[in-house]
Formats: structure tokens, sequence, C-alpha cells
């Protein structure tokens, strides 16, 4: 769907003339008696018409001011009217509708008092327009109706054809297309038989107007062509760029974005030099809307936010409407769902207010495109079917297209498959009658994946392939990269590996080219939208046996907007687009060489079951590679189907399972649900911020001790145990990927009840280049902070369950710790935000032991708790994190689900990333609810031997064994997890 902002409505309103001077007034002497005074407000006055004319509103603006403090001093009601009157016309051009209001207010009142019908109609009808500008409709046409009845009476044609132009552009913005086009007609008429040539080329350009509403885009240029014609032979320029605003949206339409954004340009340095803002505020969103078509959406979402700026400023509910929509569409497409429904809610309202048919049927259908979105088709049915009543009652041919292919999606994925072909035939031939290149390839390629799933290849490759040349030659890199998809997945199928390898390829590479510019939260959306190319991609490659480039691609397909985070902050060779290439080959193994360490990357790949809906993944198999310290790479692969039938779980539920300990309560909180790409994932019901437990988890009976931890043991370490090293003081780092990241690694038993800890020195990392780049981070450091901040059990602040409770023992850990380092932990009400900040800016080591908690939906809301102060909550989360510049040797999270957060191919976004992002090169955080006091016991073991050693992860190690001594149960030993460097 895309928008029409129509620089037309707000611009190619015909307001009434100003009053004009007439000849034979002007004096060139200085003005002494009453009638010289008066000879010199009309000269002041006439000199402004001129002025004015010429689009010199500054100038015109100053002499009238002039005229009418002359008309005010001598008492000439009718000259201090008609002032009035033109002044509110400069206001009106300059978009300050509520100063225009307050001078035609004075002036209707001034000329109803003198009996000034002339004057009197002028006000009701400029008024009129003021109303329209603020969306106002009824109100305008109340106005506009007065004034023409007035006009009517005087004979005053060239005003009864202004009249008639702006009942014009009322019935167009309330999409009424065939009253516009009546009222238009006969101003049209009027203005030929005046020869008002002013008149007739706003009205030429205001029927190019409700064409280009229509789709009737030839119909359009060819009235807008002469409105061009004769705006530029008379010098009108507000008129002139307008006419060039609407001939961009035809273009902008036809997807000849070239053409749309030359004249933009021009129309734009109109705006610019005459003052209009309400023109520069469509202009900028329609440049939006250009950016957003070709999938530049940080630039899209610049110009839209500029033209809302624009829009509040002046009070235009028009654009207001119209730019919200937009930036709920780049919200969309960047699959941040729920920001957009609340822009396209937000739009909705406006338009519902302001009688918007037109917006209000788009803003039905894409609300639709959220609850698809989200898994709910039957919602999604209805509100395209609402938006496709509207769009059909008024004539909205693109609007009608565009609707109708939404519905074929519902009824293909439904198994409909003979409905949806019928939807997406009438949508492409509505697109090729209006000439909706965009629109008509878009629904080609949905048209295909119904022969797809008909098992007709041949056809189904016919289609895509007639997209994608659409999608090439109008520059839609969504839809090129979605053809493409769609055509590697016909080969894949029919066996054709190469081809499909080809074909993926070329769709990522596409895809990645929509990343330039975009925020760190933005990258994460768009990424988990393309995650599948990916996944594809590695499998076909896996078939050849390609399986070192296979590993590139893993590589590749995550961690990328946390690597460019890393990489900017090093300053390293980052491209002009803020991109950072993935390693090759060659610089995997150079990484895995310098860490000397045995490097493990999981890869999921995912299948739909036949049965199962169209938007349900299931964990399928499991591709690990291991880059041993020499750099050889070692492929291995786990076949993960045989879960669901003898477990009838699939790896996901296991692993719930797992950290659950056999605990029943746990269990209660935790659900396996799909995510809004289908993939499996966990998720809890628990309150956040609940509290550490000061009392140990009972353990679990002895016959089901350790069961699920066991399988992921078979299915995660046994394929890969020939591989790890043999010294238990060699590390090994894992590369999880999705709800791998929730699997406590030391606590996988093997067969005979030996935990992974007992035999190796575990890590993990978000990606093999992060792992590199952090190690980079800290070799580039400069300086070596010298401070120590430890924090214990603050004063805890008030949540939304209530006040959190106090940790007595996170307060006897810090003091412990703070004993062992030789200084003094902030307790209680010392631990305040402000504080703590303060501190961490110049410590090496962060000791934060306090309540915790992780906001799955939005991650940078995870939060530790403080003590509050004045009118901060004492929650520092990890959006303030984020922002800053740190540089510790280590960062302990001491707390609840510290490495919990949001699991996105990005890695775990939460705390964690935060802390790694703002320059801790390791950081030690929790998997779950942690003990106080098993977790008091580790973290004095761990303090005590990396004292000692210098090795982060071998003293976690120890400690973790010297801890299940005391504590045997892996809950109480086998939360905390180090990611990033070890020393």
């Amino acid at each position: 769907m895309r928008i029409k902002f129509l620089a037309l409505v707000l611009g190619l309103m015909v307001v009434s003339p100003v009053w004009e001077w007439k000849p034979g007034l002007v004096s060139g002497v200085i003005a002494q008696t009453a009638e010289e005074r008066k000879e010199e407000a009309d000269r002041l006055f006439g000199l402004g018409v001129e002025q004015y004319q010429r689009s010199l509103f500054s100038e015109a603006s100053v002499s009238w001011e002039q005229a009418l403090e002359i008309y005010r001093a001598i008492a000439d009601k009718e000259g201090e009217a008609r002032s009035l009157n033109n002044l509110a016309e400069v206001y009106r051009n300059w978009a300050e509708y509520a100063r225009a209001e307050y001078y035609l207010l004075d002036s209707l009142e001034i000329a109803q008092d003198v009996g000034d019908k002339a004057t009197e109609a002028r006000s009701l009808h400029n008024l009129g327009e003021v109303y329209y500008h603020w969306a106002e409709y009824a109100r305008a046409e109340h106005y506009l109706e007065q004034s023409l009845e007035i006009a009517q009476a005087l004979g005053d044609k060239a005003l009864e054809g202004r009249i008639l132009a702006s009942f014009g552009a009322v019935y167009l913005s309330l999409a009424e297309y065939a009253r516009a086009e009546y009222y238009l007609q006969q101003s049209l008429e009027i203005a030929q038989q005046l020869g008002d040539k002013a008149l007739e080329g706003r009205v030429l350009g205001s029927f190019g107007a409700v064409y280009v509403s229509l789709a009737e885009y030839a119909r359009a240029e060819y009235y807008l062509q002469q409105s061009l014609e004769i705006t530029q032979e008379i010098g009108d320029r507000a008129g002139e760029g307008k006419t060039l605003g609407s001939f961009a949206e035809v273009y902008l339409s036809l997807a000849e974005y070239a053409r749309a954004e030359h004249y933009l340009r021009q129309s734009l340095e109109i705006a610019e030099a005459i003052g209009d803002k309400a023109a520069e505020g469509n202009i900028l969103a329609t440049w939006g809307t250009i950016y957003h078509s070709w999938g530049e959406y940080a630039q899209a979402e610049e110009f839209y936010r500029r033209s809302l700026e624009i829009a509040r400023l002046i009070g235009n509910k028009v654009g207001q409407g119209n730019t919200l929509l937009g930036l709920g569409l780049v919200y969309f497409n960047l699959g941040e769902y729920v920001k957009a429904e609340a822009f396209y809610r937000d739009s909705l309202e406006i338009k519902r207010l302001i009688g918007d048919k037109a917006g209000q049927g788009n803003l039905l259908s894409n609300l639709g495109n959220i609850y698809w979105q989200q898994g709910d088709s039957a919602q999604a049915e209805e509100f395209y079917l609402n938006s496709l009543e509207i769009k059909r009652l008024i004539g909205d041919k693109a609007g009608e297209g565009s609707t109708l292919s939404h519905l074929g999606t519902v009824y293909r994925n439904r198994g409909e498959y003979d409905k949806a072909e019928e939807f997406y035939q009438q949508s492409i031939e509505i697109a090729r009658l209006i000439g909706d290149e965009a629109g008509e390839g878009n629904s080609l390629n949905h048209l295909g994946m119904v022969y797809f799933n008909r098992g007709e290849y041949a056809k189904a490759e016919e289609f895509y392939r007639k997209s994608l040349e659409i999608a090439k030659l109008i520059g839609n890199q969504v839809g090129e990269s979605s053809a493409l998809q769609n055509l590697g997945m016909i080969y894949q199928n029919r066996g054709e590996y190469p081809q499909a390898e080809q074909s993926y390829f070329a769709s990522i590479e596409a895809s990645e080219e929509l990343r330039p510019g975009l925020t760190d939260e933005q990258k994460i959306s768009l990424f988990e939208q393309q995650a599948k190319t990916y996944e594809r991609l590695q499998k076909v490659l896996i078939l050849q046996n390609k399986t070192e480039t296979a590993l590139k691609i893993s590589e590749r397909g995550r961690a990328r907007a946390f690597v460019e985070l890393l990489a900017a902050r090093l300053g390293d060779s980052v491209e002009n687009s803020g991109m950072v290439p993935p390693p090759n080959l060659s610089e995997i193994k150079q990484i895995a060489v310098a860490q000397n360490a045995t490097i493990v990357q999981y890869s999921l790949i995912r299948d739909r079951p036949l049965e199962a809906p169209a938007q349900t993944f299931l964990e399928s198999e499991l591709y690990i590679w291991v880059i041993q310290p020499n750099g050889e790479i070692i492929f291995r692969r786990t076949d993960l189907k045989p879960l669901l039938e003898e477990h009838n779980a699939g790896l996901t539920q296991i692993i719930a399972d797992a950290r659950c300990f056999d605990n029943f309560l746990c269990r209660r909180h935790l659900r396996i649900a799909q995510s809004r790409e289908g993939t499996p994932e966990v998720r809890s019901d628990r309150p956040s911020g609940a509290n550490q437990s000061s009392e140990p988890p009972t353990a679990p009976p002895h016959s089901t001790e350790n069961r699920q931890l066991k399988k992921l043991h078979q299915l995660l370490i046994e394929p890969i145990a020939d591989l790890l090293p043999t010294n238990p003081t060699e590390r090994v780092i894992f590369i999880p990927q999705g709800s791998l990241f929730l699997v406590p690694f030391p606590a996988l038993p093997n067969a005979t009840g030996e935990y992974l800890i007992e035999k190796h020195t575990l890590l993990t990392a978000p990606s093999i280049q992060a792992l590199n780049l952090i190690r980079e981070q800290k070799q580039a450091r400069t300086a070596i902070n010298q401070d120590i901040l430890i924090v214990g059990n603050p004063i805890m602040p008030v949540v939304t369950e209530g006040q959190l409770s106090p940790l007595l023992g996170a307060e006897q850990e810090a003091r412990d710790i703070g004993q062992l380092l030789n200084i003094s932990p902030l307790i209680g009400p010392e631990a305040t935000k402000a504080t703590v900040i303060q501190k961490m800016l110049s410590s090496r080591i962060i000791h934060l032991a306090t309540h915790g908690s992780f906001d799955s939906n939005v991650p940078l809301d995870s939060w530790l708790a403080l003590t509050p102060e004045g009118t901060d909550n004492g929650l520092l989360t990890a959006a303030e994190i984020f922002g800053l510049q740190l540089n510790p040797e280590l960062v302990v999270l001491s707390a609840c689900d510290t490495g919990r957060g949001k699991i996105t191919g990005d890695g775990v976004v939460g705390l964690s990333r935060a802390f790694l992002s703002a320059g801790a090169p390791a950081v030690l955080v929790s998997l779950w609810q942690v003990p106080d006091d098993s977790t008091s016991v580790l973290m004095r073991e761990f303090y005590t031997l990396w004292q000692g050693r210098g090795d982060k992860a071998q003293a976690l190690r120890q400690a973790m064994l010297t801890t299940m001594q005391q504590y045997p149960n892996p809950v109480n030993w086998a939360a905390f997890t180090l990611m990033g460097e070890a020393e």
C-alpha cells in the first residue's frame, strides 16, 4: 500500500482573489491631509497586491500592515476590512491558520457592520478555506455555502468560480470524486469565460489531483500539464509548486521514482522560497514514500518525521494523518508491529475525525496486515473486507487492488487456493488497468505462491520471474528479494541445488541492502524477517557438501547489528553504508587461532510440518561446526525430527523443561509459543522482577534428575565430543542460536553423569565475528580504569507487582567481595542510579548484586534494580546502559535472569548485550533466578580464583566445581555464563 499525500489537496484550493488596487490612486507625495493619507494607504494596498501576485508574501504583508494602520487611523472601515482579508491570505499561505482566522473574523465583522457584501463574501470564502486546511470539512462547507449565496446574488462570477473550486477540493478530500468533478467543472467553465488564468490553472491542477486519486494517471498528466503551463506563464509560483508536487505523485504511483524526485525537488525549491510550510510538509512526506518504496527505511522515517513536525506545527490534520500512516508503514516493513499498530491507530483516529474515507480504507487494510502477521487470520480478514467495502464505495482502484491481494494471501494460507487465485487475478487486472507496476509485481509473486503450494512449479516459476522483472525495473528491493527467495524454493524442491544456491544468495544480497542507515533496533527487527533465507541457503549448501561455505552463511546470518555496533565503537573499517562485511573462511580460522580455543557454532534449521499452519516451523535439524585452535573446521549434524516421535516435543520444549529442573511451579509458568516468524520460543508468564530466592529450590527426585539435561547433552555435545579438547583448562566457546541461548551448557551431563563443566572450560558469544571485535575492543583500550564498583541490596524500588523484596544474601555477597577486593560496596541508600552510573564510568570491575528483570517484548526495557532517588524510579534499563561509554575488564550481573532477553537472530537482546555494546569485554550473567546462598559462595570463590589466575573462564569453572560440592543441584551453580573474553 502506498500513501497518496496529494500536494494537490492542501495546495490547490483556490482562495478569493486579494482585493486589488485601482489605478489612479497612487501618489508619491508624503500624505498630510486625510485625502492624501487615504491615497498613500491605497498606494500601499496596491503595492501589496502586486507583490502578492508575484508570491512575495513577506513584502506584501508589510505593505498591507502599513495600509491597515492608515485605514484605521482615518476610520476607513472598508479599506480596513479589505486589508485584513488580504493579510489573512498571507498567513494562510504561511500555514498560520489561527492568525488567518483571527484576521478574517475581524474582516467579516466589519464588512457585515458596514454592509459591504463583497468583502463579506470573500471573508466567508476564506474562512471556509481555513477550516478546510484544518480538515473541518463540515464547517468549511457551511462558510462556503454562505459565501456562494452572496457571490451569486452580487453576480460576482470571479468569486463564484473560486468558491466552486473550493467545494471541489473539499469533496476531493472526502473522496467524493464525482461531486468534486461536478464543482470543478463549473469552476473551470467560469474561469475560461472570464479569462481568469490564475483560477483556470489552479482548477486544472485540482482535476489532476482527482484523477491521481482515481488512479487515472494519463488523464491526471493531461490536466496537470495544462495547469503547469498556465501557472508558469502567469508567474503563479505557489500554484506552480503545487502542480509540480502533483506530477511527483503521478510518477510515484507509476513507480517512476527518478521522475518523481525531479518534480519534488522543483516543488520543494518553490515552497521554501515562498514560505509555503503546508506544501513543504507534503513534499517531505511524498519524498518519504519514495524512500519507503526503495526500501530505504531510515531515510523514509527521517522525511516522515520532518513532515510530521511541520504538520503539527501548523495544525495540518491531513498531513498528520498521512505521515503517521507513513511511519506505521516503515515500522511494519521493519517487523516492529507494535509500533506500527500504534502509528496506524493514531492515524485512523485522525482520518475518522476529518471524514477521510480513503484514509480509513487504507488504515483498515494496514491493521489487517498487523493481525495477519500476528497469526490472527480471522481478524485480518474482517479488516480487509471492511477496507475493501470502503475502497469500492469511493472508487479507490489502487486501494481495492491492494486489499484484494491481501485477502488472496489469507485464503492461500488457509489452503483455499482457488479462492486465493481469484482474488490475486482481480488484483493483477486492476494493477495493470491503472499502471500500478508495484502492485502488479506483488500480486504476481503471491500468485506464484499459490501454484507453488499446489506443486505446479513451472507455473509458479513463471509468475515469480514476472514479479522479479518488475521489481528490478522499478527498484523494489523488498519485492526483488522475495521473488528470488521464492525461486530458490522451487529449485530446492526440484533438487536443482546450484540454481537454488544462486537465487538464495541473490535474495540475501538484495535484502542486506535495506539495512544501511537503520537503528540497531530496526536492523534486528528487519533481520528477523529475513532469517529463513539464510537457513534455506545453509541447507542447500550442505546438500551439496559445501560445509565450509555453509559456515560462512551461518555466521553471515547472525549478530549483524551487534557486530556493526561494536565496529562503530572501535572506529573500524566500516563501509560508508555502516555495514561491516561478514568474515570469510580465512578470517574465521584466524579468529579461532587468536582465541586459542575450540569454537562450536550451532545453527538451527527449521521446516514446516505438512499438517502445520503456514507460518509454523519446527526445528528439524541441527548443524554444528567445530573450529579447532589450529583453524581446522569439522562439520557434524544432528537430526531433530525423531524428538517429536520419541518425546512428543521439539528441541525448544526440551530446553524449557531442562531449565526448570523438574520444578512444577517453574513448568507451570513456561510455555512454548510461535514467534511472529513462526519459530518456537520459550515464554514465561512469571511476573517481571521476580525475586532471587533466599531458599534454594528443592532438588528434583533422583529418578528423574537431569533427564532433559542428559537429552540435551546427547543432542548438542555427543556428536562433537571427540572434537573437544581433553585438557579441562582449554577453552570451548559456544556460539548458540535461538533457544540454544537458554541452554545451561555447564550442567549438561554425559551418560555417566559427569557434567560438561567438569571436563571443559566454557564461554559463549553471539557470533564468531563479535568474539573477535570484543577482543579488538579490549586491545584498543589506551587506559585501564582503576576503580571497582560493587553494589549489593539497594533500597528496592516499586515495580508493577509492588515493591521488590530486600536481598540480604546479595548484601552479604557484596560485603564479602568488597572485603576480598579491599573496596567499600554501595549498600542500601548509597546505591542510587546516578551514583552507580558515575562510578561505572571509571571502574575496571562492575559487580551488581540486585534484582534484575528481562522484558522479552521490549528488551531495552530490561532492568537492574537500584535505589530510587527523587523522581528517578531506581530502574537502570538496558537502553540507558546501551548509551554509556564504559571501559571495564568485567561486568558481573549477580541478579535474576540477567543473561536473558529477547532472543533474535542477533543474539540475546537485553542487559548482557547492552553492557557488551557499551564497552565491556566480558559479562558474567545468569540464565534463571539465582538462589542467594549458593550464588554468594560461587561469587566469592570466582573472585578469589580470578585474582590469582587472571583467567575469568577458568575461575568460573573452578568456582562452579567448588560450589557444586556444597550445593549439588545444578540449579544452584549452573545459572551463570561468561560472555566475551576470558583473559
